[in-house]
């Protein structure tokens, strides 16, 4: 018996809990800014609600190359809320699946476990649904059952994203912060941040 995180059951919370949020999002604050300053929160909802439509092909062994372009431009449509509850609930089926962990999936960078990859989504939706709450007023109370997981999986990560572009710089927060607290610094969040 495996004493390590079951990435499959903490991808699915973390989805689920982005989902709440997205839920949330009162209907005039769709354009409203972000911490992800090259995104509003429409644009960054998209974001996540492609990532969850690229899972489904990628976990079943599809390469960037047979999906192409048609996960490209807008995914959220006339009802971005339910845009982003079907694409959440496929990628949560995927990797549902038996033995979906222990596949490899062709990404971008390279082939990589499914598992890895899992833990990249998951920490997407733990981060952009802070993101996202924060953003729209709603709850920017990070689950504990994902915030320890992750940031142990993210430790030996996050210089390596930082060196390749993906997060921004660690804002200086006190050594005594919070666990959520410092999980958002260590992605180049501010975690006092508020909508202008």
């Amino acid at each position: 018996m495996s004493s390590s995180p079951d990435i499959v059951a903490i991808h699915a919370r973390s989805v689920e809990s982005f989902l709440d949020r997205v839920r949330a999002v009162p209907d005039d604050a769709w354009e409203r800014a972000t911490p992800c300053t090259d995104w509003n929160v429409r644009e960054l909802v998209n974001h996540v609600v492609g990532e969850d439509r690229w899972t489904g092909p990628l976990v079943a062994g599809k390469t960037i190359a047979d999906v192409g372009d048609s996960l490209d431009g807008d995914l959220l449509g006339a009802d971005p809320k339910e845009a982003a509850q079907a694409a959440g609930k496929e990628a949560m089926v995927a990797f549902g699946e038996p033995g979906a962990a222990e596949r490899t999936v062709h990404l971008s960078f390279g082939d990589t476990p499914a598992s890895e990859y899992a833990w990249q989504l998951t920490a997407d939706h733990l981060i952009h649904g802070w993101d996202l709450a924060v953003a729209t007023g709603g709850n920017t109370h990070l689950d504990p059952e994902v915030v320890g997981p992750v940031a142990a999986w993210f430790k030996s990560r996050e210089e390596l994203y930082r060196a390749a572009g993906a997060i921004g710089e660690r804002p200086e927060i006190g050594s005594d912060a919070v666990a959520a607290d410092q999980l958002l610094a260590a992605f180049g969040r501010d975690p006092h941040w508020r909508a202008p």
